[in-house]
């Protein structure tokens, strides 16, 4: 095969000797017993998937593209509130022009305020910020600060009394993480306000995301941590398609380009992925603690949008998480995206397109929510096992 053959078998051969004891724990005692036979059938199927991972790297998400986010919008400005001490918080996506919103709640354990204004029968038709929190229900507080900060800057839906901010939010279970009496509230929504800029999102354990954990569906239960992640893409013809997550998933996140948990539930000795999908292939019994989880997202673009078509691209948007996220929108979820339409686009949207690229940008916002956490005592990172692994 020459030189460029063998590095190639070379490094597919180091993928799977750097994997083969986290991803397939189950396996292990068999690949003992008879390696050389393991070994050849693991190769062929690594070569195909390295192969294809190859081929992907050039395309959807090269050069520049890896740097863009939320804000990569225009009229999108994106703050962070971090509650440090417990940890938790809450994440502000301020379009203080207005920008005309959809939503899709797809999990079965929601928390949400102001999402049956953006159903297209009502008469408001446009936001000025959507928050994300963690705290449970006490984190819908955080919305309250946002709605005062934008009232005292004269935003929000036009009445004889004064604007009215219009502030749909949503919110994850992080309590059992730290001190569940430390909880986001409205100061903690108006100084995300505050610090809310048009600058790439920071990404990982902040914000909403600075209590949210992925893989809750072992026994015993032995998650990890995870956090915001945001992408976008700027397409040649000037559309724009961002997203901004929230992973706190009950099942695993696995990248859907090679079949690898990323992150998730973990095996007895806390270092290995017990891989959800063959615990619940075996006949484990996944629950999951009631309510105690959620993914929440938000796409934006430079489209011009009706409410009708800003909620169907929330609908195809939820398709980024059943990529990356196994399993997902159950009953233990309460997994919601937002979407919103800035405007600005010149061209005629077309939906179809519009919604297959905001599930990519969503599916790729959830890796990066994992790559880019930051472990706490107890609760590793994808980091973290990786480290302990090299």
């Amino acid at each position: 095969m020459g030189d460029m053959g063998g590095q190639w078998l070379s490094s597919v051969d180091r993928i799977y000797n750097d994997h083969k004891s986290v991803y397939f724990p189950a396996c292990q005692e068999k690949i003992n017993m008879n390696m050389k036979f393991t070994h050849t059938v693991a190769l062929t199927f690594f070569s195909f998937s390295f192969l294809i991972c190859q081929m992907e790297k050039p395309g959807l998400f090269a050069g520049s593209q890896a740097e863009l986010t939320l804000t990569a919008v225009e009229g999108v400005k994106v703050g962070h509130d971090t509650l440090a001490e417990r940890p938790t918080g809450c994440t502000v996506i301020l379009v203080e022009e207005g920008a005309v919103a959809g939503v899709d709640v797809r999990g079965g354990s929601p928390g949400t305020r102001e999402t049956d204004l953006l159903n297209p029968v009502n008469t408001v038709q446009k936001v000025h910020a959507i928050v994300l929190a963690g705290g449970s229900a006490f984190g819908l507080d955080t919305a309250t600060g946002v709605v005062r900060y934008l009232e005292e800057n004269g935003i929000g839906f036009p009445t004889r009394a004064g604007p009215v901010p219009i502030v749909p939010a949503a919110i994850l279970y992080d309590l059992w993480v730290g001190k569940g009496t430390a909880r986001p509230d409205a100061a903690s929504g108006y100084r995300a306000a505050q610090a809310a800029n048009r600058g790439p999102v920071e990404e990982g354990s902040v914000g909403a995301g600075a209590g949210a954990t992925v893989g809750k569906l072992g026994d015993p239960v032995l998650p990890m941590k995870s956090g915001v992640g945001s992408f976008a893409l700027k397409m040649p013809d000037g559309l724009v398609v961002a997203a901004l997550v929230v992973v706190n998933a009950a099942g695993d996140v696995i990248d859907p380009a090679t079949g690898f948990v990323l992150a998730g539930s973990r095996g007895p000795d806390g270092k290995s992925l017990a891989d959800v999908r063959h615990r619940i292939r075996s006949g484990f019994q996944a629950n999951g603690a009631q309510g105690e989880n959620t993914t929440l997202g938000v796409i934006a673009t430079n489209a011009v949008l009706t409410q009708a078509e800003a909620t169907k691209v929330a609908q195809m948007a939820h398709d980024g998480l059943a990529r990356t996220i196994y399993p997902s929108h159950t009953p233990v979820d309460g997994d919601t995206i937002f979407a919103l339409g800035m405007g600005g686009y010149e061209k005629e949207t077309n939906l179809l397109v519009l919604g297959a690229l905001a599930a990519d940008v969503m599916a790729e916002a959830v890796l990066r929510g994992i790559r880019e956490a930051e472990g706490l005592p107890g609760i590793p990172s994808a980091k973290d096992l990786k480290s302990d692994r090299e």
